[in-house]
């Protein structure tokens, strides 16, 4: 049976955070992919999203690199209206029949998943597993992550005072910021 790991967020911008904890938990629950899939239009983030979708779409490509294990999927992005999880885990359940869902989740918004639309239908289609940012916590449900301080509101603020981001993102990542214009 495939098993698809499913992470979503705004990603403004990816950074290499997003990357390990990505990688963190493909080998940890042998997932056989994770979908990056940024949200369009995030119900709780709406005045916080800086970039655009394509825009934040184009960077997990770059973040990505090519790395089989990863995939970005823009499905929110084409999908009108609000970005809700429980509509994308259905598309991913409906085009991947007899696969696995596993939603990675942080743990910030792991006390929140009961305040989303439709939360017991998310716990039908998809486990969830926290992404757990301290030392080597591993279950069923908690994945331990490499510990990385790094944060998409961080690099925003650094990018508006003029500081570098190098080691933040990827080069790739970092040029794409400084060709688009963005965070200024």
């Amino acid at each position: 049976m495939r098993a698809i790991g499913v992470f979503g967020g705004t990603f403004d911008p990816p950074h290499h955070g997003h990357l390990l904890a990505a990688s963190d938990a493909y080998e940890a629950l042998d997932l056989s992919q994770v979908r990056f899939v940024p949200a369009a239009r995030p119900p709780f983030k709406r005045a916080t999203v800086v970039a655009s979708g394509e825009q934040r779409a184009r960077m997990l490509e770059l973040l990505i690199g090519g790395d089989p294990r990863f995939v970005v999927d823009r499905s929110e992005l084409v999908r009108a209206g609000v970005s809700y999880t429980v509509d994308t885990l259905a598309a991913l359940a409906e085009q991947n029949p007899g696969a696995s869902l596993t939603m990675l989740i942080g743990q910030d918004l792991a006390k929140q998943i009961a305040t989303w639309r439709d939360a017991a239908r998310i716990k039908r289609l998809a486990k969830i597993v926290v992404l757990a940012r301290a030392g080597n916590t591993r279950s069923r449900r908690r994945v331990g992550t490499r510990r990385i301080d790094i944060s998409s509101t961080e690099i925003r603020a650094r990018v508006r005072a003029g500081k570098p981001i190098a080691g933040f993102v990827p080069e790739s990542v970092a040029r794409y910021i400084r060709d688009e214009g963005l965070y200024r």
